[in-house]
Parts: structure tokens; sequence; C-alpha cells
């Protein structure tokens, strides 16, 4: 746990440092961004910050997988949904390969 929370307090230095070299910085804004700037602000302390992304990083793989699976399943008992979906994939990607 306490070797967990070191590599955190170093990974959020390192968003720290990209942050305050960063030309657009709305290239840049995400959860974690939002945390840096809102303890910057004093709204939250630096364990605040260090806590709500241990948290994101332990949670996310589950909860984003347990998503997924019920987003499929949903889009497999809906098969309208799913061809309007591909429509609109196809519409804004066109003939390019799909990438993550």
């Amino acid at each position: 746990s306490k070797d967990l929370k070191g590599a955190m307090e170093i990974l959020i230095e390192q968003k720290r440092q990209k942050l305050s070299t960063v030309e657009k910085l709305d290239e840049h804004m995400d959860f974690a961004s939002q945390l840096i700037f809102a303890q910057n602000r004093g709204d939250l302390t630096a364990e605040n910050v260090n806590q709500c992304v241990l948290e994101m990083m332990i949670a996310a793989p589950d909860t984003l997988s347990v998503t997924l699976f019920f987003m499929l399943i949903l889009i497999a008992e809906h098969p309208t949904v799913e061809e309007e979906m591909m429509r609109e994939i196809e519409s804004v990607v066109g003939k390019q390969e799909l990438q993550s």
C-alpha cells in the first residue's frame, strides 16, 4: 500500500510538471488535471488528490469491465441500435480503420 501510494504521488507530480509546461491546456484537461487545479486553488489537499487518483486506478478496471459487458449485451439485444451506431461510426470515420 505504501509503495502504491508513493507511485501515485510520483505520477501526480509528473502530471503537475507536464501541466506547467503545455501550451494548450484544453488538450490536457482530464480528471487528474482538474484535481490538481482544485488543489492549486485550495479546494483540495494533496492527500485528497492522491486518494482520488488512487481510487480511480484501483476501481476503474472493475467498473469499466462491468459497464462494457452490459453495454455489449444491450447492443446485442437491440439490433436497430447497433445498426444506427455503425452508420454513425461510418459517417464520422469513413473508410479509415478504427483506432482506440
